[in-house]
């Protein structure tokens, strides 16, 4: 039996203390996770975009390179865009943070084994992409020594969190999408239309 942290405990414990992170969200139950740990004008919840939540993160990081930028995503969507691991580890944002909740299941269509799951091993890609700090988390300690990395500038970084298959409840965040993005522009200071 592999060792495994509870999603919710795991997102709560390393948004301890954010500060100014601002946070981009997958699709499904990350969003569900960080909306739990606590809402924020800082978090930006992805409803329908699979594969997109990195590509985002690291828009934001460029855009805002005095703020730190975390993306907290599930592996079936990063999977999905295993692209923009490269993209990002060729940008070198030092501001930003990929961390990957991996439960090696696709828990949004039915619980399938993910490519994780198979024995692909997302740390190697991220690696091999040319990300200088990578990380694997199976552990309330590794997480508490990973969470400085989050403010620090010598990224980019990448972790997968080793998280349980049980099942959590939902914890809806707001699903519309105008709100969401002007609540967001908002607190990074932008006019609202």
């Amino acid at each position: 039996m592999r060792s495994a942290l509870d999603r919710r405990a795991a997102v709560q414990a390393l948004l301890r203390d954010r500060g100014d992170l601002l946070v981009v969200s997958g699709l499904g139950s990350s969003s569900y996770d960080l909306f739990a740990a606590g809402d924020h004008d800082a978090n930006f919840y992805l409803w329908g975009a699979m594969g997109g939540a990195v590509m985002i993160g690291l828009g934001l990081a460029l855009a805002q390179p005095s703020r730190p930028v975390a993306v907290i995503t599930g592996d079936g969507e990063q999977w999905m865009g295993l692209g923009s691991l490269a993209t990002s580890a060729a940008k070198k944002p030092t501001n930003l943070s990929v961390v990957v909740l991996d439960n090696a299941h696709f828990g949004e269509t039915g619980m399938q084994t993910s490519h994780s799951g198979l024995g692909a091993n997302l740390e190697l890609i991220a690696s091999g992409a040319g990300f200088p700090s990578v990380h694997t988390i199976a552990d309330h300690a590794a997480l508490d020594a990973f969470r400085p990395k989050l403010h620090d500038r010598a990224g980019p970084h990448f972790a997968r969190i080793v998280i349980s298959t049980d099942h959590v409840d939902r914890a809806l965040p707001p699903r519309d999408g105008v709100f969401l993005k002007n609540r967001f522009r908002g607190h990074l200071g932008y006019p609202v239309s």
